[in-house]
Formats: C-alpha cells, sequence, structure tokens
C-alpha cells in the first residue's frame, strides 16, 4: 500500500498519481481537475481527475454535466483494471477507481487554450493565462524540479558551514555593468533607491562583519535587453568566503552544482575540469565553451606565415573542421559566408575535402601546394570534410568562428549529457579606452593574479591587457551560470586599481565609500562567486529557456501579459513622490 501521509487533508486522503495496484480495495477520496471525460455508455463515462502528481481514471455515472478543469472531490474504491485494459502510458494504467460519488468543488468556463500537451500554444496567451499554464505536466515538472535544485543548494552550502544571511532590497545605486531599476523615496524627493544588480558589496561586508561563509538564494533585478538565458528579476546562489582561495570557492560552488544536479538526475557529475580563459577562446572561440562535441578552432597563421595570397596576410588565421560537410551545398555555403560577415569577419573561406585530399575551394588556385597541404594537415582533413577559414584579428577570427562552431555542430540543450567547465585567468581588463586607459573586465574590487603583480606598474599601457585576474566562471553547457573572483582587501593593490581605471578619490569615495571605510577596520581575505539558479534548473529540465522553469516570468520585451505591467501610475501618486512625467519624444 502507498499511502503518502503528506497528501491527508480535511478534503482528500491520497493524490491522484500515487495510486498504484497493491492500494486495490482501499477507499479513498481525491482532489483534482477534470483531464478529459469520455462516454462509456448512456449514463457512464471515464473520468481522467488530475493533480500536480498525475493522472487517475474515475468511472463515474451520470457524468453529463462535469467538463474539462472542472475541480471535483472523488470518493471511490481502488479496483484493479482487466489485462485488456490496461494503460501502460499512464503511471496508474493498472488501476481505476470505481463506486465514485461525485462533488463539484469548482466550475470552469471553456479554457482560451488546449491544455493536452499536444498542441503548440502562442506563448503570450500561455503567459496571460499563466495560472492554467502552471497546471500542465511540463510547468508542474519544472517547477518541482526547480524547488529540488534550490533545496539541495541550500543543505550543501550549509553543510559546508555557511550561514544565510538576507541583504537589503533598497539600496544605493552601485555600478554593476547594466543599469538599476530605481524606486523613488516619497520621504526624500528627488532621490531615489536603486533595487539590488547583486548583493556583492553587503556580502564583503559579511565578511568584515567576521561571518566567515555567508550564502543566500538572492533575488536581483537588471534593466537590460532579455533574451532567452536573462530575465528583469532573477534568482542566484550568492556565496562568499574568508581567508579562502580560489580552490576553496571553486569546490565550494562544485558541491552546491553536485548536489543540485544529482537532486534532479540521480547522479552526481564527475570532477569539473578547468580551462584558462586564454585556452577556451583559442579553441573555442568562446569564454563560455560547450564542450559536449569537437570541431575546436585550429591555428593557421603558421601555415601561411609566408603567404602571397593577400587575403591571409593577416594576424590570425584560425580554421574550424566540420566532419562529413563537403555535401552542403553552394547555398548553404554563401548563407554561412553572409552570417560570417553579419558577426564582422571580412569574408570566409571555405574547403571541400575530396577523395585523395585534394582541396576544392574557390581560392585554391591562390595557394601553394605547401599551404594546401599544410592546411589538410594542421586541420585533420579527411575526406568528405569541409574545412571553414578566416583571417582577421585574433579576436575577430576566433568570435566567428566560434559562432560558426555553434551554428554547425551545437547539439540540442538535453542532449549529450551535462558538461560542466570552470574558466579560469580571466583578464583583468578587456581593452584600452581612447585615452588609453584600461576598461575592467569585472568590477574593481577584483584580486590581480598575483605572478602579474608587476605588470600594473609598467610603462606601457598595452601591458595591462596580459594582466590576468583571480576570476572565475562556471559554465554548463554552453552557457554561462555564473561567475566569481578573489575580492581585493588590501589598500594599495585598491588605490593602484582605482588610479589605473581613472577614479578618483573623491569618486571613490562617492561611489564606494562605505566600504573603503569598512576595509579600514580590519578586511580578512576573501573571495566568492554567484551562480543563476534559472539557467541551472532551466538546463537540468532540458529546456531551451528560463521562461519555462520561472512561474511568472516576462516576455521578451519585458512586459507581463498577465497583469499588464508595466503599467502607468496614478497622478496622485506621481504628484505624492514628486515626480512629473516628460511629455513623449515626437
Amino acid at each position: 500500500m502507498t499511502v503518502n501521509l503528506a497528501a491527508r487533508t480535511a478534503h482528500r486522503s491520497d493524490f491522484c498519481g500515487e495510486l498504484q495496484a497493491n492500494d486495490e480495495g482501499r477507499e479513498v477520496v481525491l482532489c483534482g481537475w477534470v483531464n478529459a471525460r469520455r462516454e462509456h455508455s448512456q449514463h457512464l463515462a471515464f473520468v481522467d481527475l488530475r493533480d500536480h502528481t498525475g493522472v487517475v481514471q474515475c468511472v463515474v455515472d451520470n457524468a453529463h454535466d462535469l467538463r474539462n478543469e472542472y475541480v471535483l472531490r472523488v470518493t471511490g474504491v481502488v479496483t484493479k483494471r482487466t489485462v485488456d485494459t490496461v494503460n501502460p502510458n499512464l503511471g496508474t494504467g493498472e488501476i481505476e477507481i470505481k463506486e465514485c460519488e461525485v462533488e463539484v468543488l469548482s466550475t470552469a468556463e471553456p479554457l482560451p487554450f488546449q491544455m493536452d500537451g499536444r498542441t503548440d500554444v502562442d506563448e503570450n496567451l500561455r503567459l496571460r493565462h499563466r495560472y492554467l499554464d502552471l497546471r500542465s505536466e511540463r510547468m508542474q515538472r519544472n517547477l518541482r524540479l526547480r524547488s529540488r535544485v534550490n533545496s539541495a543548494i541550500r543543505g550543501a552550502m550549509e553543510a559546508q558551514g555557511f550561514v544565510e544571511i538576507e541583504t537589503p532590497f533598497l539600496i544605493a545605486s552601485t555600478p554593476e555593468g547594466a543599469r538599476d531599476f530605481v524606486v523613488p523615496s516619497r520621504h526624500s524627493p528627488g532621490q531615489f533607491y536603486a533595487l539590488p544588480q547583486s548583493p556583492q558589496l553587503f556580502k564583503q561586508l559579511c565578511m568584515v562583519g567576521g561571518v566567515d561563509r555567508y550564502y543566500q538564494i538572492a533575488r536581483c533585478l537588471r534593466d537590460e535587453d532579455l533574451r532567452a538565458d536573462r530575465q528583469f528579476e532573477f534568482t542566484q546562489l550568492d556565496a562568499e568566503a574568508s581567508f579562502v582561495s580560489q580552490d576553496d570557492v571553486l569546490a565550494f560552488v562544485t558541491e552546491a552544482v553536485a548536489a543540485a544536479t544529482e537532486a534532479v538526475t540521480g547522479e552526481r557529475p564527475g570532477e569539473i575540469p578547468r580551462m584558462t580563459w586564454h585556452d577556451a577562446m583559442e579553441r573555442y572561440g568562446s569564454d563560455k565553451p560547450d564542450i559536449r562535441f569537437g570541431m575546436e578552432l585550429v591555428e593557421l597563421t603558421e601555415v601561411f606565415a609566408g603567404t602571397g595570397f593577400n587575403a591571409f596576410k593577416a594576424p590570425a588565421v584560425k580554421g574550424l573542421r566540420v566532419p562529413g560537410g563537403a555535401g552542403k551545398t553552394r547555398k548553404q555555403l554563401d548563407e554561412l559566408t553572409d552570417k560570417a560577415k553579419q558577426w564582422g569577419a571580412k569574408g570566409l573561406v571555405w574547403m571541400k575535402v575530396q577523395d585523395g585530399g585534394a582541396l576544392n575551394s574557390p581560392v585554391a588556385k591562390f595557394l601553394s601546394e605547401q599551404e594546401q597541404t599544410g592546411i589538410a594537415k594542421v586541420l585533420d582533413a579527411e575526406p568528405g570534410d569541409l574545412l571553414l577559414l578566416v583571417a582577421d584579428e585574433r579576436a575577430k577570427a576566433r568570435h566567428v568562428l566560434g559562432l560558426l562552431r555553434l551554428e554547425l555542430g551545437r547539439p540540442p540543450v538535453n542532449e549529450g549529457g551535462f558538461s560542466f567547465l570552470w574558466v579560469v585567468d580571466f583578464p583583468l581588463f578587456e581593452a584600452l579606452d581612447e585615452h588609453g586607459s584600461p576598461i575592467p573586465a569585472h568590477h574593481p574590487f577584483t584580486m590581480p593574479h598575483e605572478d602579474d603583480m608587476a605588470l600594473l606598474d609598467t610603462a606601457d599601457p598595452t601591458d595591462l591587457l596580459q594582466v590576468r585576474s583571480q576570476a572565475y566562471d562556471l559554465t554548463l553547457n554552453g552557457w554561462e551560470l555564473g561567475s566569481g573572483s578573489v575580492r581585493i582587501h588590501r589598500p594599495d593593490i585598491q588605490s593602484r586599481m582605482f588610479a589605473l581605471l581613472g577614479i578618483g578619490e573623491d569618486e571613490a569615495r562617492r561611489k564606494f565609500g562605505f566600504l573603503l571605510d569598512a576595509f579600514t577596520y580590519g578586511a580578512p581575505p576573501h573571495a566568492g562567486f554567484a551562480f543563476g539558479i534559472d539557467r541551472l534548473a532551466t538546463l537540468l529540465a532540458g529546456e531551451e529557456n528560463i521562461r519555462e522553469v520561472i512561474a511568472f516570468p516576462k516576455t521578451q520585451t519585458g512586459a507581463d501579459p498577465l497583469t499588464g505591467a508595466p503599467t502607468e501610475i496614478d497622478p496622485a501618486h506621481l504628484d505624492e513622490l514628486g515626480l512629473r512625467l516628460l511629455p513623449e519624444k515626437q
């Protein structure tokens, strides 16, 4: 007998989807929605009753007035089906409920869309009636999967000595890399709070406060363009620890991710490999590489060191082998070339490897025999392969080929397992501005790599682009899950960083004064990390969009079809806040 005591309430005794053959003969009280009704005879019908655990068939007399999505309470006896009526596609397919007494708890109007899972429904319609969409098997599965992920993360962090602390939601605006959502203050007209893009500064203050190990499943908000892996509102595991190294943080987060994965799949991932940022960019053209498949980028610059072909006289030449890709038509190759140009390349060279190893390409006549042999050798080309080459600035060549690699080889999100990867040794600065000053790749509290400290005092600004940071990202199947870093806690290094970034003392005090003050009272060495729970849950669920694991998401345009948000504000409310709306631009 499979009695679930958690199901027992004043209204019911069991969940629909948990009844099995060994419950035969037991009287049960079930509550749920009418999933379907099928007439069996003039007075008898099969009513499929659904709750969040599944569906069970009820044999009901005089069910003519029952409609889909009516809410029922059914009292009946669990009965085994005859062998010829067993439904192997249903979890409860060996039994049905007979001798049913039915009470209608709530009626339902005809639905705005079918909920059978077999009909494609416009996403806006789904979101406008999200309360109906949430009843679907898919959304029930995804939201409960996400709940297991959250629970596993909490358990893993607490087992490692982390303390859950909630940080403020109304804060001062600080530079975080995206636009803040702001909230006007009624008590201080003309002044605003910002909603947190992350708890970054507060978790560092927790370290100064001696918390030692902090974590939070934090709600964060960023006013940025939306896409498949991004929403205005998102949830992240946020963590910080004192007296730790980068390796310690990676171990903490690995344990949390492994626990979450095991909670969903029943298996823990193996040891998560590490790759430097430089290797990721050279081999995959991305700092969040999808390592489920090969097709790595290959260095060809040396092959064309003395070339007479002007198109290959470039700072870098990178190549990509597409196994079996020689069957692509000229139209398909032209489309790939157009995409490469849209992504910023000057062009794309393609070569088909023929039987015997000869290269069929519009540019073959411009290449020496030695160059053609070198291309085939370095790329391990075989007959039937397609070779793609881009010659350009190094960053551009690897970026474009990296996108082509994904275009041609990336498997669906729910195929190939879960390939986690730590990417480490990110650059501290991403570029120089027009004045020759470095542009930070992270927030200004990221500790430089110990071996590169001397480069901070270089006379040549371009040397600063060689400085590595103690920053690290966690990726999964080509998605960036999150990032973190060892923080600067020494005033001398922090002052040097501000000076390099052109942040004067007054500006530093204005933006970060409360944190800098805290650091003067004994700041321990500390490091942290944050990763997106929405993204992790999405991939573990085999979905392509984080909206499918969020109960009430926004659309791609940031709208909420359910509530109509964003909406206008009552003029009286604006007056209270001391705000006036500008006329629309003509």
